[in-house]
């Protein structure tokens, strides 16, 4: 059977199957990327490229209910939240359609020396793309609309799970009007993306995977020369040290623990609660996660290895608070693990679903030690009445992000990122457009003779 797979985790029927590409499509693929680089991608406007990029959104926009019924298929996303992903995805391709431009305009430099200088951002070529299951769409918005703005071309590897999205998503950039070789869907098996990362045409890859997957892509990239950004997950802490409201702290707690069924690479995992609040935030976050209708996760082998994990938790000493761990078929209850032990393998592990571990601190200090003890840095999130106190823990915090007073603040124009385990490089925003990009240096001198 193909690693391309539709395999309905609601009922656990497989609905599709697409054959694996043969070495001559991948050898194919990597050709058109390159021609369309060398072509399109060097002599396209950006205002031509912009309008491309439109174009997109206006597609996934139109086609919203489509393409979120086709992930609700593949991955099981709920179909109010299927179709949030589509419209947050189009908004990313309307953001750098409409501020491309800006991002790439030269940069001058003043000279000591007589003459001119800019920096000019400029594409470099042909890029692999490995992407995820949880977000089909937005994963690949992030890293597909500044580099092909920029001018770069796409070679797209989605997750074996998603074969029909990421068509879904070649057919929009065809019909959008971008060139043969600006996005292909490849569905190449990782042998044959490794092949792809040692090509001298390929010049930069992005990964959105798991810690191993991450290093195994950097040390390929690394050895060959090649840019890589890398976004491995993560275990981040909703810290809370002062709250005025705490029905709205525990909505806003549920809603972004429980959002993708859990499965948010920077969603809320670890509750570090000031002693002060602890009991009162655990029993009315135990009694709303309990109401809690979720859908299934990607998958019945991601339910099995969330609840081996929860099992091996409650076996060094933790407890189980709510819920009892183990999952059914591919659907898993809501989870919270308390009184885990110091030392425990479970503190320093990404739980991918809806398991929440929660810790009880007596101050600020020890909040933020505990959030740091851990080798991932992706997200963090604070909540506090006092906001120089959510600025101080915000600079103390060692991620990529924090989110003060807030959750689910993710948008087109906030860079997305991390630090330690969970990676490096950004997406969004104005540095997304600058990770893979040549700041070519073009110094002009003005000699006696001219």
């Amino acid at each position: 059977m193909s690693a391309y797979t539709v395999t309905n985790p609601a009922t656990g029927t497989v609905e599709a199957t697409y054959p694996n590409a043969t070495d001559e499509q991948v050898a194919a693929a990597i050709e058109a990327a390159d021609e369309a680089y060398r072509t399109w991608g060097r002599t396209s406007t950006k205002a031509s490229r912009a309008a491309l990029l439109a174009r997109v959104a206006d597609l996934y926009d139109e086609r919203k209910d489509e393409l979120a019924t086709i992930i609700n298929h593949e991955m099981g996303k709920k179909l109010d939240e299927a179709v949030g992903e589509v419209e947050f995805s189009a908004s990313i391709y309307r953001y750098y359609a409409e501020h491309g431009e800006e991002f790439l305009a030269d940069q001058p430099i003043d000279r000591d020396a007589a003459g001119s200088a800019v920096v000019r951002k400029m594409p470099i070529g042909a890029l692999v793309g490995v992407m995820p299951w949880n977000y089909p769409y937005y994963q690949v918005a992030r890293f597909a609309a500044p580099n092909l703005m920029l001018g770069n071309t796409i070679v797209l590897k989605h997750a074996a799970l998603c074969p029909k999205s990421s068509a879904a998503m070649e057919a929009i950039f065809s019909e959008a009007g971008f060139p043969k070789g600006a996005f292909t869907n490849l569905y190449a098996d990782f042998d044959q993306v490794h092949s792809l990362i040692s090509d001298p045409r390929v010049r930069g890859v992005s990964l959105t995977g798991s810690e191993r997957a991450g290093v195994t892509i950097a040390q390929e990239a690394g050895a060959a020369l090649k840019k890589v950004v890398c976004e491995l997950g993560g275990s981040d802490p909703f810290i809370v040290l002062g709250t005025s409201d705490m029905d709205a702290l525990v909505q806003t707690a549920v809603a972004g623990k429980y959002e993708n069924c859990g499965q948010v690479c920077n969603g809320p995992k670890r509750f570090i609660i000031v002693d002060s609040l602890y009991d009162e935030f655990l029993k009315r976050f135990a009694e709303t996660s309990s109401a809690v209708e979720l859908g299934p996760l990607c998958s019945l082998k991601a339910a099995e290895r969330l609840s081996a994990q929860v099992a091996d938790a409650v076996a060094d000493g933790a407890t189980l608070a709510l819920g009892d761990g183990k999952n059914d078929g591919a659907f898993f209850a809501p989870t919270i693990l308390t009184d885990i032990p110091a030392g425990s393998k479970a503190r320093y592990q990404e739980f991918f679903g809806p398991v929440s571990q929660f810790y009880r601190v007596k101050d600020e200090a020890e909040a933020i030690a505990l959030a740091n003890d851990t080798p991932y840095g992706l997200g963090s999130y604070v909540f506090t009445t006092d906001p120089a106190q959510g600025e101080r823990v915000a600079d103390a915090l060692e991620t990529g992000m924090t989110y003060v007073n807030e959750v689910g603040a993710d948008s087109a124009e906030l860079p997305f990122g991390g630090v330690k385990n969970s990676g490096f490089g950004r997406e969004l925003g104005s540095l997304g457009i600058n990770e893979f990009v040549n700041l070519k240096l073009i110094s002009l001198d003005t000699p006696d003779y001219f």
